[in-house]
């Protein structure tokens, strides 16, 4: 059978689509370098394991550069990734509270976080652990959570808490931890979770909510106190430190953090980016270097990161509304 030229057209031109949407994956690894967008300032626990998996996956997806783009609570890197090129060259950090806190805590929201974002994978999970500074420990005979509970019920507000700022990640979940255990400490917010954390080595306030990466340290030095881990079960990163729920029934509060691209990202080039990325996480460097951290590697499927992303935000959607914080 034959056929003309301009019946060839349409066959061509589909083959020739085909190939440039199997190509594209290739196009965009070895074109230019893959930007790593991490909404929050260098240094910290998001950016250190970020800037890890950066190295890792450069055999598989060429150069990725990590980018620091602070402001907002996490907005202002997080807005960079939803309106970025749908091509795979950007890709950013997405976290409990630039995903799951943020949409409720914000009168105005420059993203929709549930529709703007194509999940690639979780990274890490995070126990937080509620710590209390040493020195008050020692004076109040507070050696357990169920210690510190029953002091707060006999003295109700005379205990208070820190935090990072009203919203933050330790703001709800001190508010959580005072639902569950049906106690009342007063919130003392601080211009983000350094300054909190400083105030209660200080003294200045008496227990936090922090995650198990920021303070670690000063739990080995012996300067603050760890009562319970906020995970559903005992940390084997903290040995010895009982799980809060096994005094609060149901009590969950980790924190997470993952990869996501701008949503329109052909599918193609997820699956890429999650095989890379995923490999990276389950390699055993990788594990040892997050077990410094404090950090656990989670790779996932796109599917289970988003089905995260999404319970996430409907679990704290009552928590900020009941909390009363608001940032206008």
């Amino acid at each position: 059978m034959t056929m003309n030229r301009r019946s060839l057209l349409p066959v061509l031109s589909v083959t020739l689509l085909a190939s440039a949407i199997g190509a594209a994956p290739a196009a965009w690894a070895q074109g230019k370098p893959i930007r790593l967008i991490v909404p929050y300032a260098p240094g910290g626990p998001l950016d250190v394991t970020a800037r890890a998996l950066a190295e890792r996956v450069q055999p598989a997806l060429g150069n990725v550069v990590v980018e620091n783009k602070p402001g907002a609570g996490g907005n202002i890197g997080s807005d960079l990734v939803a309106k970025a090129a749908p091509d795979g060259s950007t890709i950013g950090i997405a976290a409990v509270a630039t995903h799951a806190i943020n949409p409720w805590l914000f009168s105005k929201m420059p993203y929709d976080a549930g529709k703007d974002f194509a999940p690639i994978t979780q990274m890490v999970r995070v126990p937080n652990v509620l710590v209390i500074n040493a020195d008050t420990a020692q004076r109040l005979g507070i050696r357990t959570l169920a210690d510190l509970i029953a002091y707060a019920r006999k003295n109700p507000g005379k205990l208070n808490y820190g935090s990072g700022g009203n919203g933050s990640a330790g703001h709800l979940a001190g508010e959580m931890f005072k639902q569950g255990a049906g106690i009342f400490a007063v919130h003392i917010p601080y211009n983000g979770a350094n300054p909190a954390q400083l105030a209660l080595l200080a003294g200045q306030v008496d227990y936090n909510i922090d995650n198990l990466a920021a303070a670690a340290a000063n739990i080995k030095a012996g300067k603050i106190k760890a009562l319970a881990v906020t995970s559903a079960r005992p940390s084997p990163l903290l040995p010895g430190v009982p799980a809060m729920a096994e005094t609060i029934k149901g009590f969950e509060v980790d924190t997470w953090w993952g990869l996501v691209a701008p949503a329109g990202t052909p599918r193609e080039v997820i699956d890429r980016l999650n095989a890379a990325f995923t490999d990276a996480l389950k390699a055993p460097e990788t594990q040892q270097r997050f077990a410094q951290l404090m950090a656990e590697p989670v790779p996932t499927t796109p599917e289970q990161f988003g089905q995260l992303m999404t319970r996430e935000r409907a679990r704290y959607q009552p928590v900020v509304k009941r909390s009363g914080a608001k940032v206008d």
